[in-house]
């Protein structure tokens, strides 16, 4: 089982991340976003920043739909999300390798190509 703190020390073990000041965990790669906390907006209601979700980035709409139909127990989206490359992940439902797959995947896809060189000098994370 995962937590914000995972994604906080997989993210910052990344080369050239820029954590954002807010509420939750908010990471970025050459100005990009890759990882943050689930912002949840429900009507009528003010937003909830959501530290046991974080929203990927994942590239594309096939990987998006490959994720939510193959692991509906881990990700999920909302209306507000239709047609963006981004997922939404239950923290809990996925252990610490699988987490620093996924935000490494995501700092690759957003990451300046002349910084993804960097990812492989970069000392992995301290497991924990």
């Amino acid at each position: 089982m995962a937590d914000a703190e995972d994604v906080r020390r997989l993210a910052l073990a990344l080369p050239h991340v820029e954590e954002i000041d807010s509420e939750g965990f908010d990471f970025r790669v050459g100005g990009k976003g890759f990882v943050w906390s689930y912002p949840e907006r429900q009507p009528g209601r003010p937003r909830v920043i959501r530290t046991d979700i974080a929203v990927l980035y994942v590239g594309d709409e096939a990987e998006k739909q490959a994720l939510l139909l193959g692991e509906p127990e881990r990700f999920f989206t909302t209306p507000a999300y239709d047609g963006l490359p981004l997922v939404m992940l239950r923290l809990a439902q996925v252990d610490v390798y699988r987490l620093e797959e996924l935000v490494t995947d995501a700092w690759r896809m957003r990451a300046p190509e002349s910084l993804v060189g960097d990812l492989d000098d970069a000392p992995a994370a301290e497991p924990r």
